[in-house]
């Protein structure tokens, strides 16, 4: 349970970071798309927690999951219309590696600082 909770919290952490690096532009975002990056990455969070997929250490785990996550946000972004910073691919590519950043981070939290591991639970 301390590890679901830990990892969750801090996906919710990480959802307010990168809702406000997507607010950073000059370009206003859309309410259901800062609710929608916070729910992604506090998902990604939840996941990581609850996931007892067996892999070498902590940091490829917190990687996996972070890139498997990301997934959906980076499709949906596809099919929008992108924007005069970024193109729709760029945005689905930069998901999927800061995904991939959140959840090695989130992993690292959970599993080193709060030394809630895998196997722990």
């Amino acid at each position: 349970m301390k590890r679901l909770v830990i990892a969750t919290l801090s996906g919710l952490l990480f959802g307010f970071v990168c809702f406000g690096f997507a607010c950073s532009g000059p370009n206003e975002i859309a309410p259901w798309l800062g609710a929608s990056i916070i729910a992604s990455r506090t998902l990604l969070g939840f996941g990581i927690g609850i996931s007892r997929f067996p892999m070498k250490n902590w940091a490829v785990h917190g990687i996996v999951m972070g890139f498997l996550f990301s997934i959906p946000m980076a499709l949906g972004s596809m099919m929008g219309p992108g924007n005069a910073e970024m193109s729709a691919s760029t945005i689905a590519i930069s998901s999927l590696v800061m995904g991939v950043i959140y959840g090695f981070l989130i992993e690292l939290i959970t599993s080193v600082l709060f030394k809630a591991r895998l196997t722990d639970n």
